[in-house]
């Protein structure tokens, strides 16, 4: 038997959640003292935040990967920035995970080595047990399930390559842990600049030679668009039985020294004599440079002041 009280009770709270709306503003003032605004009480008085969360670190790079007939090519600048310096110029940024899997990664530059690092070792284990190739979506599950399980604050953002049995495949690595299966994918700060190449010029079944001139494009693309993303560009291709490597494939910028021979320095300007009228001029030698001098047996030099 259902109480009466009981089912006016659930009415009316039905009542007032349909009249004041589904959202709820409960944390709106805590959320602002978090987030160092400063808000009115009581339209009186102000109060200042009790504590300010740290803000994002940001970070630049520019990352690709695209699948063509016969493989997957994954391409990556050497730009690595702390703030709003440039830290290294020649960062290796396209890391080993098995023989047939290569992963490029953007984020923080520690976060995507020790990441890469550890699916490294792990997959290798899990090769020596099964005694099998490592398969590119055993690569994508474990990276996933890595970074979902950190909510994010593991900073890398992965773009994932292979070949295996089922032939080329590509996948984009969110920090969160979201992916996606793609035939071509581009992240990083510079990645708008980088995917307007592969929207403009992609096609299937392409050759080898022409995904490398495409990767190649799309990485100088982020390097000329992007403060963040500079220096080189590096090339990996991955096919059915092996993998070819081009670390420095293009120095984007090109060489300083061809820079510098364009540049005509300005011979030395020695003001003429007279210029500025000298008053009064002395010189006196240092000690050491003295007595070293006369036990040499070399006379000392007559000072005229």
């Amino acid at each position: 038997m259902v109480d009466k009280r009981d089912s006016e009770a659930t009415l009316h709270n039905a009542y007032n959640e349909l009249n004041n709306g589904g959202f709820n503003f409960d944390n709106k003032i805590r959320n602002e003292m978090i987030s160092g605004a400063q808000f009115k009480i009581n339209n009186n008085d102000s109060a200042k935040a009790s504590s300010v969360l740290p803000s994002a670190w940001k970070t630049g790079t520019t990352i690709v990967g695209i699948c063509y007939k016969d493989g997957v090519c994954l391409g990556a600048d050497t730009r690595a920035t702390g703030g709003a310096e440039v830290v290294d110029k020649d960062c290796e940024k396209i890391h080993y995970l098995a023989p047939n899997i290569w992963c490029c990664g953007a984020g923080t530059a520690a976060d995507t080595e020790k990441t890469t690092e550890l699916m490294a070792s792990n997959l290798e284990l899990l090769r020596l047990s099964t005694g099998t190739q490592s398969r590119v979506v055993t690569a994508n599950t474990m990276l996933k399930r890595m970074l979902y399980r950190y909510q994010g604050h593991v900073s890398a953002a992965l773009v994932l390559g292979g070949m295996d049995i089922n032939g080329p495949q590509l996948y984009s690595i969110h920090p969160h842990g979201s992916t996606q299966k793609l035939p071509y994918t581009t992240m990083g700060s510079g990645s708008l600049a980088a995917m307007a190449v592969f929207e403009s010029r992609y096609k299937e079944d392409m050759t080898e030679a022409e995904a490398i001139e495409i990767v190649r494009d799309a990485i100088r693309a982020g390097i000329f668009n992007d403060l963040g993303s500079g220096s080189n560009v590096d090339v990996t291709v991955i096919r059915q039985n092996d993998y070819t490597r081009y670390r420095t494939y293009e120095n984007a910028a090109g060489d300083a020294n061809a820079y510098k021979a364009k540049y005509t320095r300005p011979t030395k300007i020695v003001p003429p004599k007279g210029t500025t009228f000298v008053f009064e001029e002395s010189f006196t030698p240092h000690k050491s440079a003295e007595s070293s001098t006369l036990d040499r047996g070399v006379a000392s030099m007559d000072i005229q002041n």
